[in-house]
Parts: structure tokens; sequence; C-alpha cells
């Protein structure tokens, strides 16, 4: 087994905290399991391919926080206009609560 495989074992443990303890073949938890698998791995690719960019000096280290920066900015200006009365702060979620009101409607409780 190598540590890619091994790594994506922690898609159970990452469901059960989701979900609570699920059998595998329950359809909500397979999908859960499944998406924690692709995010687990994708982040050990990103981190890899941005090891060997600074290693090969493609980029500094600064140039990509620098930009990270840029594309965290943008995204949470994205989910803002997706979700129109909820904006990201430094203290968490922030609401206003007449637009989120129609925003949430048809939202399982």
């Amino acid at each position: 087994m190598n540590s890619r495989e091994r790594l994506a074992k922690w898609r159970a443990v990452f469901a059960g905290w989701q979900l609570g303890t699920r059998a595998k073949g329950d359809p909500e938890c397979d999908a859960v399991r499944d998406h924690r698998e692709v995010t687990i791995l994708m982040r050990a690719e990103l981190n890899a391919l941005v090891g060997l960019l600074l290693k090969k000096g493609v980029f500094t280290a600064q140039e990509f926080t620098d930009q990270l920066e840029e594309e965290a900015e943008f995204l949470s200006k994205c989910y803002e206009k997706k979700f129109p009365g909820f904006k990201a702060s430094d203290i968490g979620i922030e609401m206003n609560i007449a637009l989120a009101r129609d925003t949430m409607q048809g939202w399982r409780p």
C-alpha cells in the first residue's frame, strides 16, 4: 500500500465526524467518504505541486502567499454573490437577516 492509499483511509474518520457512525453502503455516508477522499488527496497534490514549484524557483513563497490572498478574497466575493445576505468576516459569517431569509428559502431545517 502506498502513502496516498494510506492517507485516503482518513475518509472514514471524517465521514464519521460529519455524520456519525454509518454502515458502508449508506448512500449519504458513501457520498461523504467519496468527497472527503477527493479533498484529502487534492490537498496532498496541491501541497506537492506548490512545493515543487517553490523548489524549482518558478515563484517565491511570498508571491504564492500574495496570490493565495487575492484568490481567497475573490472567492469570498463570489460566495457573497451566490448567497445574498451572507458575508465572511474576521469573526465569522455575518448575516443581513432580511436578505439571508430569502436566500435560505427551501433550505432544510
